[in-house]
């Protein structure tokens, strides 16, 4: 050994580079340069001299050379053997060199032993025989991409099922030979009678990629041995009608009637067909499985936080409690996957306490193009749509959508890992577009050389019948016979008319109106709260709550604050059978500590219970109190509450932004689905939106929850939208929502710190014990309506602004009217109200925001229609800007002042 150097160390440096991947030397040429000239002499003669002791047992020596390289060789076609994999029909790019994978760059050489010890599951007795398994494991149709799983028992078992060549689960005979045949020539049949029925219709063929009908098969057919129960499916709009078809059972004609640009029903012009979802209840030989395939738009991967929130209700509380018993399946597009945001927050989100799901099966349907952008696969710089599932340490399995048994076994490979370890699992299926982006496409403008190459290329279908030639699995004439009747077939059955799918709305049963609560049930509920465990030391600040609520809830006339209103809402909604799950950055705390759900032992010896969350005393059973901080994300959190609104049926939803302008990163959601998904599709959602709004002079950041864009999202009653002003309107607005039929999603300008420290908007006891939310609160402190010459209508803090302002000037010809909410718009209670006032001669509408801000644009029209005759509407506001509020303490303050003044007619 060279002088000073540890005598081991060259042989650690080595195992080091070579489980660094393809560039390390090769095992006996690096441990040879090791050695000094005269040890390279020493060593060379005791190989060859039949007199040298170690030459005497060469068998020895051999399997000391052997052993190490087989497991090196062995190491490498796992970790790196998807890198020299046939995926690509197209063949567009060349796969990784075949020597990085030879024995000699290990040492060995092909007529080398091999042990079965170091084989077991291949069966080779020489290195060429284990080099050729090898190849024909991890470098076929079929790859397996494990370089991101970090746990060695997953591993173990990847490698183990990989290299096991008979299925623990087999498949039903008509699902192999020409029964898979007879598969893919209904799923390509069906391609071709919709372009022959509707030549000019957009349809997002899945031509190329046909395969995928085969692979969920396999799911379906072999979930209930895992105890599935439920499969709930996302999937962007490439080839979502013959999903529809061919897996959800949804009848052909009745499908393309949206089609039909003449039909006259309306419904069947609300959304486009291949945005539809649907439901249907399969019977395998391992039990019924209920498949549900989620609506969506065309926005590409927004469904996946809402199928991961559909079924995390449905494990929670639905009829499938357990959670491997919901198997989330969703369906990307190569480039959506890659490039949009949500599918990271989505797959991070998924690692968090309240979000799990026990792990998804992820299916890329990789046609390896994103509209017109060619992203082909190249080994030599190895860059992979699925390269996202490295955050989460997931595999990846993938295969050509041209090798259809192999795309069988991937699936079968996928279910078990889920199955066994409940972590996410991703199916490259790699094939291509037939036709280009849509039917209206002309691929050969951006992609000549590719198109020429795909119109060439046999399809799926004939491909496989000549596979199952050759293998002596029927003749060509029969299988030529066969594909025809197959298709007569399919043809016969698409113009069968089916039964009437099933809709697809969310219809609870109703709840029963809450009763009112009582004072001894409110001091019993403190009561209950308050009781700190042993051994708990609460923050100076949490006992400074806990007093608080004793003396709230001493006798009717306390004042409450709305902290209390808020849990007190709760802890009677869980009291009635009614769970609540809030979700949200901070939200246990709450960003303005304006909730304190959880409290934080503060025991200097870390002895006691480290957290005590009181709601979780009035649990019974599944109807509990949960809270769980979210990731610092708006857009899939936004989307999973989404999705679970719409699967749990007796339990309040509620997602709280930080800020109400953080609401801008999750867009998509309230547009596409929370303000329109029940007219498109029947699903009723109950999610209640919490966004914190008010101007307090911090700038255009923080300050707004965009009040007027929502407002312009409403009609025909789609949502519901509410400013409260009082702690008791709030408590009353929670319970409302909890059993509001039929359900809506409700959208509250939610208080900021302000208003949560003002103390006019604190109201006794009382008015949480009787009455209900109020639309429209009057003014209590009008003592002659009839003398009241102007009505300032206003929502939110603003409100307590004109009140001081209206006292400041002694004024009483003025009355402050508060609308709590404003759509749907209270137009009969508010005109009950202004009715009142016989005496009115102007209707102010008062608000923070500036002119083009806020709800005035909305409101405008509705004020105008319910305005008596002589009466003059106006608007007081701040000036239109494009930035918003300012950031100065001093202008903002001058600026309310202003506005209180203009509204009571003082300036």
């Amino acid at each position: 050994m060279a002088c000073g150097a540890p005598e081991r160390a060259p042989m650690a440096n080595l195992r080091t580079r070579e489980r660094r991947g393809f560039g390390a030397i090769c095992f006996w040429e690096e441990a040879m340069q090791s050695l000094s000239p005269v040890q390279q002499s020493s060593l060379h003669r005791s190989l060859f001299d039949p007199g040298h002791p170690i030459a005497e047992e060469p068998d020895r020596i051999v399997s000391q050379r052997v052993r190490p390289g087989v497991l090196r060789l062995l190491d490498a076609f796992r970790q790196h053997g998807y890198r020299s994999s046939v995926l690509d029909p197209l063949e567009s790019a060349p796969v990784a060199e075949a020597a990085l994978l030879t024995p000699e760059r290990f040492g060995l050489v092909h007529g080398d032993a091999v042990s079965e010890d170091d084989s077991p599951l291949l069966g080779a007795k020489t290195v060429q025989e284990l080099t050729s398994a090898l190849h024909a494991v991890y470098c076929g149709s079929l790859a397996l991409d494990a370089s991101a799983v970090r746990d060695e028992t997953r591993l173990a078992w990847l490698y183990a099922e990989m290299e096991t060549p008979v299925r623990a689960l087999p498949l039903p005979a008509a699902m192999t030979g020409t029964g898979l045949l007879a598969r893919l020539v209904g799923v390509q049949s069906w391609e071709h009678y919709v372009a022959r029925r509707f030549p000019n219709a957009k349809r997002f063929s899945l031509e190329g990629c046909e395969a995928l009908i085969p692979l969920l098969d396999v799911l379906v057919a072999q979930a209930g041995a895992y105890g599935v129960r439920e499969l709930l499916l996302g999937m962007p709009h490439r080839g979502r009608i013959n999903v529809l078809v061919n897996l959800l059972g949804r009848s052909a004609p009745e499908l393309l009637s949206y089609f039909d640009p003449k039909n006259p029903d309306p419904e069947r012009h609300k959304d486009l067909p291949y945005h539809l979802g649907a439901r249907h209840r399969v019977s395998t030989r391992h039990g019924d499985i209920d498949l549900q395939l989620a609506a969506n738009p065309s926005h590409l991967q927004s469904v996946m936080p809402v199928v991961a929130g559909m079924a995390r209700a449905s494990q929670d509380h639905g009829e499938h409690h357990a959670p491997h018993q919901t198997l989330p399946v969703v369906m990307h597009g190569d480039a959506a996957l890659a490039g949009q945001g949500v599918v990271m927050e989505t797959l991070m989100l998924g690692r968090k306490a309240g979000y799990t799901v026990g792990g998804t099966v992820h299916i890329v349907i990789n046609n390896q193009v994103g509209f017109t952008e060619l992203h082909a696969m190249d080994a030599r710089q190895p860059r992979y749509a699925s390269d996202v599932a490295r955050m989460i340490d997931a595999p990846v399995l993938r295969v050509s959508a041209d090798a259809p048994e192999q795309v069988q076994r991937a699936a079968a490979i996928a279910l078990a890992y889920r199955a066994r370890f409940g972590g996410d699992v991703f199916i490259d299926l790699i094939g291509y577009r037939r036709l280009g982006h849509s039917e209206h496409d002309v691929p050969t403008l951006t992609a000549p050389t590719r198109q020429s190459r795909i119109d060439q290329l046999p399809t799926v279908v004939d491909r496989f019948a000549a596979q199952l030639c050759s293998a002596g699995r029927g003749s060509e004439p029969d299988l030529a016979l066969f594909i025809t009747h197959c298709r007569e077939r399919a043809q016969r059955s698409f113009e069968r008319p089916l039964a009437q799918a099933p809709a697809l709305g969310q219809h609870r049963a109703a709840v029963a109106d809450l009763p009112a609560p009582g004072l001894a049930q409110l001091q019993g509920i403190v009561s209950t709260l308050t009781r700190l465990p042993d051994g708990f030391q609460p923050h100076a600040m949490v006992q400074a709550l806990i007093q608080d609520w004793q003396s709230m809830s001493a006798n009717r006339d306390a004042l409450c604050d709305w902290r209390f209103a808020e849990n007190m809402a709760y802890a009677t909604l869980l009291q009635a059978g009614i769970g609540v799950r809030v979700s949200g950055m901070d939200v246990r705390r709450g960003t303005f500590m304006h909730r304190q759900a959880v409290w934080h032992g503060q025991q200097a010896d870390g002895q006691g219970p480290a957290e005590f969350q009181p709601l979780d005393r009035l649990r019974a059973g599944p109807v509990r109190f949960e809270v769980y901080n979210s990731l610092l994300s708006e857009e899939a959190v936004l989307g999973f509450e989404y999705g679970y609104s719409l699967r749990e049926e007796h339990r309040l939803a509620i997602w709280e932004a930080q800020f109400g302008d953080f609401v801008n990163g999750a867009q998509v959601f309230i547009d596409h689905y929370i303000a329109s998904g029940e007219a498109k599709w029947g699903f009723a959602s109950g999610l209640m939106l919490l966004l914190p709004h008010g101007y307090e002079g911090v700038g255009p950041e923080h300050s707004s929850g965009f009040l007027g864009r929502f407002l312009q999202l409403c009609a025909q009653g789609n949502l519901q939208v509410a400013m409260p002003s009082t702690a008791a309107q709030w408590f009353h607005l929670l319970r409302r929502q909890a059993s509001l039929q039929p359900r809506r999603p409700l959208v509250v300008m939610s208080p900021k710190g302000t208003l949560y420290e003002e103390p006019g908007s604190h109201t006794p006891l009382q008015r949480m014990l009787e009455g209900a939310f109020e639309p429209v609160l009057d003014d209590a402190t009008v003592k002659s309506p009839a003398s009241v010459e102007r009505v300032v209508l206003s929502s939110g803090k603003l409100h307590y602004d004109l009140e001081r302002a209206r006292q400041a000037s002694s004024t009483e010809s003025t009355a402050l009217l508060r609308l709590e909410q404003l759509y749907p718009f209270p137009q009969l209670a508010l005109q009950r109200l202004l009715q009142r006032y016989s005496g009115l001669r102007e209707l102010v509408w008062a608000q923070e925001e500036e002119l083009n801000q806020g709800a005035w644009p909305f409101i405008r029209d509705e004020l105008t229609a319910l305005c008596p005759q002589g009466v003059q509407l106006r608007c007081v506001a701040r000036p239109s800007t494009a930035t918003g509020p300012t950031v100065s303490q001093v202008v903002h303050r001058a600026e309310q002042r202003l506005l209180a003044m203009q509204a009571l007619g003082l300036q």
